[in-house]
């Protein structure tokens, strides 16, 4: 995070476009900028290292992370990733790790990022489009893989299939009642049998105990059942455990699947992405992801193009 005492800071602001930063906090750089075709963003300035190609070292990158934008009426055509097709291809990937870090990768990786292998098993493309279902006009700014069959252990929730979008700005993953209502069930039908209590916790709505506090998702996820969200073309995301739970600071496992009251459809977050590459390839319009680690880059051995 780059603070407001930072060199950074000021030559950001210095052409006052970005804001004149008085109500800014002093621990970190904000920024708030208008386009002229209505668009805004708002949000803080990010430095992070990158490796880069033909490069040794790895520089430090600054970059804006925001947090509250809105989009103008050109969108379509002035979007970062319709922009970004001038200097390279519009393929966005990232990895988030659950161990904390990740990667982000812009552009196709001369044709090896895009999709990885069909073989897998893991991983289709799908269309990037908006649920027929969908009425409102904003929704089509989402990416979503379309509708999916929630399966819990293995076994169908019973459920008709449920609207998805993916959000990595969001924190959580958000489940509409019909879908929330069976997950929570399913889980605590899944943990009768164990010695965890349901217990308050401020942190999140839904969590448990042990005979001990837990340091970690895996000291308890041997309790839990996976989730799985079956798409067409036989695409499957695998929720385990350690996707769609925390430990909080109190030492209790704690739900990360919220309820979405206020939704019409279902959002995976940060949370149920974590040790998944994401691929968003606007070029082909599909989406597509696997698991593996977040810890290092992907290399040809391990991806290639989806046919």
């Amino acid at each position: 995070m780059v603070r407001a005492d930072d060199p950074l800071y000021v030559a950001l602001h210095e052409d006052g476009r970005s804001g004149d930063g008085n109500h800014m906090s002093p621990t970190q750089c904000d920024y708030e900028i208008k386009y002229a075709d209505g668009a805004s963003t708002i949000g803080a300035l990010i430095v992070d290292q990158f490796s880069l190609p033909r490069i040794a070292t790895r520089p430090n990158l600054p970059f804006g992370c925001g947090y509250n934008q809105g989009i103008g009426e050109n969108f379509q055509q002035t979007s970062p990733l319709k922009m970004l097709g001038i200097i390279t291809k519009h393929v966005v990937g990232h990895c988030l790790s659950s161990g904390g870090g990740g990667l982000l990768f812009v552009g196709d990786g001369d044709g090896n990022l895009v999709l990885l292998h069909a073989s897998l098993g893991s991983l289709c493309p799908i269309a990037i489009s908006t649920p027929s279902s969908y009425n409102e006009p904003m929704l089509m700014n989402y990416y979503s893989p379309g509708s999916a069959t929630l399966y819990f252990d293995r076994h169908s929730l019973g459920m008709n299939p449920m609207d998805v979008v993916f959000d990595s700005g969001s924190t959580y993953t958000y489940f509409t009642a019909q879908p929330y209502q069976a997950t929570v069930y399913a889980i605590k039908g899944g943990l009768s049998s164990t010695s965890l209590e349901q217990v308050s916790d401020p942190s999140l709505p839904l969590c448990w105990k042990g005979q001990k506090a837990f340091e970690s998702v895996f000291d308890v996820k041997k309790e839990f059942k996976s989730l799985q969200l079956n798409f067409g073309n036989n695409a499957v995301m695998e929720i385990p455990p350690e996707n769609y739970l925390i430990v909080t600071e109190y030492g209790n496992v704690c739900l990360g699947i919220l309820h979405g009251c206020r939704l019409n459809f279902n959002i995976i977050g940060d949370i149920t992405m974590q040790d998944q590459m994401v691929i968003y390839d606007n070029e082909r319009e599909q989406l597509g992801w696997i698991r593996g680690s977040c810890g290092r880059s992907p290399t040809k051995s391990v991806m290639s193009f989806f046919p």
